[in-house]
């Protein structure tokens, strides 16, 4: 897993937490317990400090930077689309970031938002708790339903069970040649207690 110490300053990843071995990991980076980062990613703290809370999951192809001298926050349960790109900015608790959305420089969103994806949210953009935020540029729509944040949360959830999934079972290994007779199929069992929260 390639993670880089720069300036005497090194990476911290809580124990709990997964990395892919093919995501960077530059800096001034803190990642806090039951942390999902997919492949790819790119995690660079070597301009600011980037914190990314517990819960919190950085999808496939994600870029996160820092902007000069300011902390970049990701609250806890964070969940971050593939391929979208957070730079400089604050993005409170609980928050979904569509894929390949962009979130720009001291840019807020508040708790409990949804951003659409290949939404752009401009520089110094400030959005308050519960804003659903769709286009380019990105505008307050209106506010986030209970059923919507419920969704999110389902889906964060899978996430947190991924870390331990990957933890447990995934490792690096030669293709078959031949597809075996009989052979399972992917299957992803929601935990009880989130499917109770449905």
């Amino acid at each position: 897993m390639p993670i880089y110490q720069l300036d005497g300053i090194t990476p911290v990843i809580h124990p709990e937490s997964f990395v892919h071995p093919s995501a960077d990991i530059i800096g001034d980076v803190i990642i806090g317990q039951q942390v999902y980062v997919g492949p790819q990613a790119a995690i660079r703290g070597d301009m600011g400090r980037i914190v990314i809370q517990d819960g919190s999951n950085i999808q496939d192809g994600c870029v996160i930077h820092g902007f000069p001298n300011r902390e970049t926050v990701l609250g806890k349960n964070s969940h971050i689309g593939h391929g979208a790109v957070i730079h400089g900015c604050t993005i409170e608790e609980n928050c979904l970031i569509g894929m390949n959305a962009v979130v720009m420089d001291l840019a807020v969103i508040g708790k409990e938002s949804i951003v659409g994806a290949h939404s752009f949210i401009k520089a110094h953009s400030q959005f308050e708790a519960r804003s659903m935020i769709l286009g380019s540029p990105a505008k307050f729509k209106r506010h986030v339903k209970d059923d919507e944040l419920a969704w999110k949360e389902r889906g964060t959830e899978m996430y947190h069970q991924l870390v331990s999934r990957c933890q447990l079972t995934l490792r690096e290994v030669e293709p078959l040649r031949f597809e075996e007779r009989d052979r399972p199929k992917m299957f992803f069992e929601i935990a009880h207690d989130l499917k109770s929260k449905s």
